[in-house]
């Protein structure tokens, strides 16, 4: 927020690096000088999964330490305004790795329990400011049915897709249908959930399907 509403918040609130807390200098935004040195960047290939269903994923950070605790504030202590800030990232890596080879972006959805827990979708936040970002808007095209544990509390990988099989149901296939999907999430481990997704998106007739997520944890 600019002008003087802006600046009196600014005081009383000043803001701070999303991964550190540190109270940022002039000049930063988002994130200090410090935590841009040292945040584990995944940078080039290493940037980039194949998985099943999905022909890419693309993620700007590894999920430890800083980068790790920052989401675990925004997903469980809602701390949701870091949506603006992993947004940017989000689409700046989007812009390096995807460009040209989506016709719209989607997210992958809360249950209606997990959200009403939460209070907010996390990844439907930050789809929404990646797609800001991008110049486009997110798109819903999945549900989430049926409540299932949370990934990250399940170490199999064969159990982590038996965990979202069937999971998510289509909006609308017509919106998908023919079209090159961006799916968006927050975190990748072992790509269950985007493949779930994902192979749920090309039975609505999705041409291909690519993901982008803030951190890869593997």
């Amino acid at each position: 927020m600019s002008g003087p509403l802006g600046f009196v918040l600014d005081l009383l609130f000043p803001p701070k690096c999303v991964f550190c807390g540190k109270v940022l200098d002039s000049g930063e935004s988002g994130f200090c000088r410090r935590c841009q040195r040292e945040l584990p960047w995944l940078t080039d290939g290493e940037a980039e999964l194949t998985g099943e269903f999905f022909s890419l994923c693309a993620a700007p950070l590894r999920y430890q330490d800083k980068v790790r605790d920052s989401i675990h504030r925004y997903k469980f202590k809602g701390r949701r305004g870091y949506h603006k800030v992993y947004g940017k990232l989000v689409a700046q890596c989007v812009h390096d790795h995807l460009d040209g080879r989506y016709d719209l972006i989607t997210w992958v959805p809360l249950s209606d329990r997990r959200k009403r827990e939460r209070g907010y979708d996390q990844a439907f936040l930050l789809a929404s400011a990646a797609a800001l970002e991008l110049g486009d808007v997110a798109v819903e095209t999945l549900r989430k049915e049926r409540n299932t544990d949370p990934q990250s509390g399940i170490t199999e990988d064969a159990q982590r897709r038996a965990n979202v099989l069937g999971a998510y149901t289509p909006v609308d296939p017509e919106l998908v249908a023919g079209k090159r999907v961006l799916l968006i999430d927050d975190v990748v481990t072992t790509g269950s959930t985007l493949s779930e997704c994902a192979r749920t998106l090309r039975t609505m007739g999705a041409e291909d399907v690519v993901c982008a997520a803030l951190a890869r944890a593997r």
